[in-house]
């Protein structure tokens, strides 16, 4: 009994994380560390230069359709790849699903 509450996947996790703070902290006082840090080496990098006031702004307005398309697509093929067809009603609700990603598709896709 004792075994199986040991192995039990809550204990070994526990388990784990405690083992490898444990070595994180025995390595830490072998890790290479500079005697002292050097003046820049808390600021923020802006690419060699140092006025931070024009950064960069990037647009994602044409990524996340694309994005949501990718999802989309790839979810409608694994419920076609998975769907049982041993009764009509499971193709049907997979069917349904399909329609249902097109109609988002349309809506995602319009100009």
């Amino acid at each position: 009994m004792s075994e199986a509450i040991l192995l039990s996947p809550p204990i070994v996790f526990i388990l784990l994380c405690s083992a490898m703070v444990l070595l994180s902290m025995a390595f830490s006082r072998y890790a290479f560390r500079k005697k002292e840090q050097s003046a820049g080496a808390k600021k923020a990098y802006a690419c060699g230069e140092d006025f931070h006031d024009h950064l960069i702004q990037p647009d994602y307005s044409q990524f996340f359709p694309f994005a949501f398309f990718f999802t989309i697509l790839h979810v409608v093929a694994l419920v076609i790849a998975t769907v049982p067809t041993e009764t009509i009603e499971t193709f049907v609700m997979a069917a349904l699903y399909v329609g249902g990603a097109v109609i988002g598709l349309m809506i995602l896709l319009r100009k």
